[in-house]
């Protein structure tokens, strides 16, 4: 591996690059993949950068192997082979592409940690998770492990652990509890105020190498402002 480059424009931190995958940080605000907006997204952008930097003729292949909601940072994985984004993908499906999150929720779960199990559907009109019961026609079951850090002022540091990777899953698991995300514009809007950027953050990527079988761990902090700050020193003791 090598110390964190950046795309030609300086924009994207780059965590890891070889022939057969891409590990880079998302920054915030930026949709994974090309959505209504029509803002700049972060597949395409990474393929341009491929192209310049490469100075490669013709479209780049790029896979897009999981994602992250739009207002989300951290660390990502793209296959840049066929072959790559085949055995990732079934990493994923397996659960051997491990995931976790550091979140800044308001208030405390009443359990320190534990693992969260509910339902999940998607309205795709209005973009929006709700918990559902097991038995509504077109539910997912989504679950997760989480490890309160700290508490501090109100807020709780959170560690998560995803095992599936269903949409807006870390907000509204962590808002069923009464634990909204600081910033949660969609799943905590009565306890956060206009303007505030969501506190979740991807910050631990493992997985098997899918030519080398080299089990890969990255790692990628939330940046060094409020509310993260709260606990700066916890953060980069993370390991």
């Amino acid at each position: 591996m090598r110390d964190v480059t950046h795309t030609h424009d300086g924009r994207i931190p780059i965590l890891f690059e070889d022939n057969h995958i891409l590990v880079v940080e998302k920054p915030v605000n930026m949709p994974t993949q090309e959505d209504s907006s029509r803002d700049l997204d972060l597949l395409t952008a990474l393929k341009d950068d491929i192209k310049v930097r490469y100075n490669k003729p013709g479209n780049v292949y790029l896979g897009l192997v999981h994602r992250l909601d739009r207002p989300v940072g951290g660390a990502m994985v793209f296959a840049r082979t066929s072959k790559a984004a085949s055995r990732l993908s079934d990493a994923v499906r397996t659960r051997d592409l491990d995931k976790i999150y550091l979140a800044v929720v308001h208030g405390t779960p009443n359990a320190l940690q534990g693992t969260l199990r509910h339902h999940l559907l998607k309205d795709t009109q209005s973009n929006m998770v709700s918990v559902v019961s097991s038995k509504t026609p077109g539910a997912k079951e989504a679950i997760l492990d989480y490890e309160v850090l700290g508490s501090e002022d109100g807020f709780s540091l959170i560690k998560v652990k995803l095992h599936t990777g269903r949409p807006h899953q870390i907000r509204v698991q962590l808002a069923t509890i009464g634990c909204p995300l600081y910033g949660d514009q969609r799943y905590g809007a009565s306890k956060t105020k206009p303007g505030q950027q969501i506190a979740l953050w991807s910050t631990f990527l493992s997985f098997e190498h899918p030519t080398t079988k080299e089990w890969l761990h990255f790692t990628s902090y939330p940046p060094a402002e409020h509310p993260w700050s709260l606990w700066s020193e916890l953060i980069r003791n993370l390991t």
